[in-house]
Parts: C-alpha cells; sequence; structure tokens
C-alpha cells in the first residue's frame, strides 16, 4: 500500500509531501492545478519513463520519493529478493531526474537500475487513467484480463516457458540444419581429399630424403669414378697410401730399436693405416649401395612430382599435408556428429511440443469457460453502473500464424504462441438491437471509464495490487451514473487502497479521506500544493464542485447532504 508520496521541483510541483492511508483517497481541485502531475509523478515511481523537460524551470533536478508497506509473502518482496534487496515492511523508492538527463534510482537507499524497478514496482500498484482506457482498446491487453480473472495466468506461464525453451532449439536445430546441409555439399570433395592424401601415405620427413636421394641419383656415375679412385688410391692400386703406410710403420719400429721413442710413431703409423683400411671398406660398401639405375630416379622424379601436386593443395610441407588430413577427417566426423545433434533435438522438440500442445489446449478449454462466465459478470456490472441494455461478450479465436519466423508455431495445424493458442477479443453492444462490435468501434468515453471500473471490480479479489489509482474515472459521465460509479469505487475500497482524482461531488462524497490540489502564483512563478481537509472544508470543496465560484448557502446545504448521505 501506498503509504507516503514526495515530490520536490517536478513540472508545477515546488515542495509537496502527501500521507495516504487504506479505503477511498479523493484529490480534486479546479482544472489544471496539477492534480495529474501527481500522477504522473506516481508513475515514474513504478517505473515509467522520464525526460529531463518534466524537472520544474531553474531546478537542476527533480526528486520523487515513495514510501509502501509491503507482505512478507508478496510478488514484490518476491522481486526484492531475486534483485538481492531484503524486504522489510516498507519498501522506499526514489528517483532523482536531472535537467541534463542523469537520472538515478534508489530502492530503500540502494541505488538501481531501472529494470529492476520495473520488476519491483510493477506489481505494487496500477494507474488506470485515459492511457488504461487506451490499453483496453487494445486486444492483446483482452487474453491477459480474462487469464487474471480465471486464475490462468500460473498456466499461462508454463505456456510461455515451454514456448520460450522451444523457439531457441528450433533456432539452434536450423543453424545445425544449415550448416549440416553446407558441409554435406563439400562432403563428397572432403572424402576425395581425405582418400588422396591417404592414399599417398606420407612420412613426414620424407620430400627432404627423396630431395637428397635425387640429388646423388643424378650423379651418381660421378660419385661413383671418384669414390672408386678414392678406394683405389687408399687401399687397391699398387702403391696404395695403406701400403706406402705399412713401410713407414716398419722403418719406424726398425729405427726405435737404436732410438725407443721412435716406436710411438711406428704405432701410430700402423693405427692410421687401420683407420684408412676402414675408410676404404666403407667406400667400397658405399659403392655396392649408389644405384645406377635410371629406373630408380624415374621413381624418385615421380614421386617427388606427387607429393608437390598435393603440396599445392593442402599445405607446404608434407607435415601441413599431414595436419589438413586430420582437419579433413575432422570436418567429416562433424558431419556425424551433426546428424547426432539434430535427431537430439528432435527427441527434445516432441516432447515439449506435446507438453507445449497439452498446456496450450487446456489453456484455451478453461478460457473458453472463463470467457462466458466473465462476460455474464460484466453484464451484471455494467448494469449496477446504469449501462443496462448493454450486451458484452469475449470472442475468442484462434492464434493467427505470425508474420514473423519463431513469432508462432504450429501444433498440428494450430498456431502457438506465448499466450497460448487464443486471442480474446472484448465485444459490446451499448444499446438494444445493436450488433456486438470491438471496444475500438463504439465504446465512448464514459462508457470505457465505466468498463474499467466494472473489470476493476471483478477482479478486486484475484489482483495482487495493493493500490489502485483512477485519473479521468468519471470521463463523459454525471449524474446519477457518477453516484453509481462513486460507490462502485467505494466497494473497490474494501479490496484495495484506491485513489482517485475527480471533479465530481457524487464521486468525491464516497472518499475516506479527501484531499484538495491548489495552484498558485508567488512572486511570479507558479507552484501546486496539497491539502487535507477536514470535514468543514471538504463541505466547502464539494460545494465548489458543485456549485463552481458561487456558492450559496443552498449550495454548501447540498454539499452537507451528500457527504452525509449513506453510503
Amino acid at each position: 500500500m501506498l503509504r507516503e508520496l514526495a515530490i520536490r521541483n517536478f513540472a508545477i510541483i515546488e515542495d509537496l509531501r502527501i500521507r495516504l492511508d487504506e479505503g477511498l483517497t479523493i484529490f480534486s481541485g479546479e482544472t489544471g492545478t496539477g492534480k495529474s502531475v501527481i500522477i504522473n509523478a506516481v508513475h515514474l515511481l513504478l517505473g515509467g519513463r522520464a525526460a529531463s523537460k518534466l524537472v520544474r524551470t531553474g531546478a537542476e533536478s527533480a526528486e520523487l520519493e515513495a514510501l509502501f508497506t509491503i507482505g512478507a509473502d508478496s510478488t514484490a518482496a518476491d522481486r526484492m529478493r531475486e534483485n538481492d534487496f531484503d524486504p522489510d515492511e516498507e519498501l522506499v523508492i526514489r528517483r532523482v531526474i536531472s535537467a541534463k538527463n542523469q537520472n538515478r534510482v534508489y530502492i530503500n537507499g540502494r541505488l538501481a537500475t531501472m529494470q529492476m524497478l520495473s520488476e519491483i514496482a510493477g506489481t505494487l500498484a496500477s494507474i488506470s487513467g485515459q492511457h488504461a482506457h487506451q490499453r483496453l482498446l487494445r486486444e492483446e491487453e483482452h487474453l491477459l484480463v480474462l487469464d487474471r480473472y480465471a486464475g490462468l495466468v500460473p498456466l499461462r506461464e508454463e505456456v510461455s516457458a515451454l514456448y520460450h525453451r522451444i523457439v531457441p532449439l528450433m533456432k539452434e536445430r536450423q543453424d545445425l540444419e544449415r550448416k549440416a546441409a553446407e558441409q554435406e555439399r563439400s562432403r563428397e570433395l572432403l572424402s576425395f581429399q581425405r582418400d588422396e592424401i591417404a592414399a599417398a601415405d606420407l612420412q613426414p620427413g620424407e620430400d627432404l630424403s627423396l630431395e637428397a636421394e635425387r640429388q646423388r641419383l643424378r650423379n651418381a656415375e660421378t660419385l661413383y669414378r671418384t669414390v672408386h679412385d678414392c678406394v683405389e688410391e687408399l687401399y687397391a692400386s699398387r702403391g696404395a697410401l695403406v701400403d706406402r703406410l705399412g713401410e713407414v710403420e716398419k722403418r719406424l719400429q726398425k729405427a726405435a730399436t737404436v732410438d725407443p721413442p721412435l716406436g710411438e710413431w711406428a704405432e701410430s703409423a700402423g693405427q692410421i693405416g687401420i683407420q684408412i683400411e676402414d675408410m676404404a671398406e666403407q667406400l667400397r660398401d658405399y659403392l655396392t649401395r649408389l644405384d645406377l639405375d635410371g629406373n630408380r630416379l624415374e621413381a624418385v622424379e615421380e614421386r617427388l612430382d606427387r607429393l608437390h601436386r598435393l603440396k599445392r593443395k593442402y599445405g607446404d610441407t608434407v607435415e601441413s599435408i599431414l595436419e589438413r588430413l586430420v582437419q579433413i577427417e575432422g570436418e567429416l566426423s562433424d558431419l556425424q556428429r551433426l546428424g547426432d545433434q539434430i535427431a537430439d533435438l528432435d527427441r527434445q522438440l516432441a516432447s515439449l511440443r506435446e507438453q507445449l500442445g497439452a498446456r496450450a489446449e487446456a489453456l484455451s478449454r478453461q478460457r473458453s469457460n472463463a470467457a462466458i462466465r466473465l462476460s455474464t459478470e460484466v453484464e451484471k456490472e455494467l448494469r449496477s453502473l446504469r449501462m443496462e441494455a448493454t450486451e458484452f461478450h469475449i470472442a475468442l479465436t484462434p492464434t493467427p500464424p505470425g508474420d514473423r519466423a519463431g513469432a508462432t508455431l504450429q501444433l498440428e495445424g494450430a498456431a502457438v504462441d506465448a499466450t497460448g493458442m487464443d486471442r480474446a477479443s472484448f465485444r459490446i453492444a451499448p444499446n438494444p438491437g445493436e450488433p456486438l462490435k470491438p471496444l475500438n468501434a463504439i465504446a465512448s468515453g464514459g462508457e470505457l471509464s465505466r468498463l474499467v471500473l466494472a473489470l476493476k471490480a471483478i477482479l478486486a479479489d484475484t489482483d495482487a495490487l495493493s493500490t489502485v489509482i483512477f485519473d479521468e474515472v468519471d470521463a463523459g459521465i454525471g449524474g446519477e451514473v457518477a453516484e453509481v460509479v462513486g460507490r462502485k469505487l467505494a466497494d473497490l475500497s474494501d479490496h484495495h487502497q484506491v485513489v482517485c482524482i475527480t471533479h465530481l461531488p457524487q464521486i468525491a462524497r464516497f472518499g475516506d479521506h479527501h484531499f484538495r490540489v491548489i495552484k498558485e502564483t508567488r512572486s511570479g512563478r507558479t507552484r501546486a500544493t496539497i491539502q487535507s481537509v477536514d470535514r468543514a472544508e471538504r463541505i466547502r470543496e464539494i460545494a465548489r464542485m458543485l456549485g463552481g465560484e458561487t456558492i450559496t448557502s443552498a449550495v454548501m446545504e447540498h454539499a452537507r447532504e451528500l457527504i452525509d448521505k449513506d453510503r
């Protein structure tokens, strides 16, 4: 419940503070005094959008503050906990609107975001004014009214949750299908590339070893002659180096008998001879392995040419070609996994679609029954509001297919979106003999005001809102009808805290509390103030509403009678 409202430097309000209580609170005052400015302030505190032009001229910022009492198990308390606020018995919301569009929101003294404000404050109060009347003309609002009346909001939320689980899964499936289609077109190419690389049976470093072998094969004869001649010089020819070293060894050994240190040199000569013999043996082995066959060179050239072609297609080295083979095998494996993923998504979607279909059908059946009951109750309420001959009907039609992809789902021929498989349209015939037509086709301002009030009265027991504010509820009505509307507001205040701005004394007389909004000019500046009126002041205010500027004793007496009249 709204307990206190403070407004500073907002439009024509300089500094205003109001304490509110349970029951029906009336705001009255002459046209243009600023009554609607107060309602606008409440709208902003409930999460409405602000603009710098709302700041009072000459001020740097406007400040709005509201104190609400909330229950520990209320929706507002739950939203506070979800946003890491500690709910207690009171909730203080403060907004600072800067002339430079630097706005701030505080909840219980802590800086908050607009999203937090909307989530928490959106469940505290509703404002039924011209904006609410216009909302009622939009058929998308009608289904929500019906669901709230029938207590179907939880089931509707189940449908919405299932719908919002299905839509992203469908998009994911479409993305996977598109990816699979793109890869499927390249499957043949990928398979060919895999087979081509695999058939080459590449070995790391193979290209480098083949290049070296080709170089040897191209110069095989020269290498053979050179190595053969070296073998001859070292070992095989007459007077070969190994033979001459043998003679050197013998002479040094003989001389060592005279000078023993020469024996070491003789030994060294013998070791060098052994090394030359080993070298000659290895060179002879090299000659046996040296391939002089031209067929081998041709085979090496062909292999290198094959590797060169693979390098042009898949990489600069044998290693990079092998890496590409691993990548290709991974892409081919992905195709198989994509198929498995799509099949898994299909199973999930089938289950969710079945659940959504069942919930949506149950919701639709209950809506059909509730539409009949609500239509009957609205007609009853409208009769009590002096619209005796009015017919009211709620037409339920199937949800049309969406214009945008994903806007609706098709379930066995029925379109379903986040609200279910129905559309609701309030139809009204204010006068006998007239056909039922949509509200926006025939409803007047007075009829809309009474229809809003009728719906509020019907929803009183199911509406979680603790505070209901009416602005322009008296639009287009007067006389006896105004009396009936006032009584209906009084009845509604048994369930909610009701705040009503009115120009009609027949409504104002039902107030449990009465405030008068006054506009005055001081030092060349206009400002609005508000006063809580006692009985005498209230009689005078009701008299002003009855008689205008001229207040006679008869008008005063009439005002007194109105106030004292039974509710």
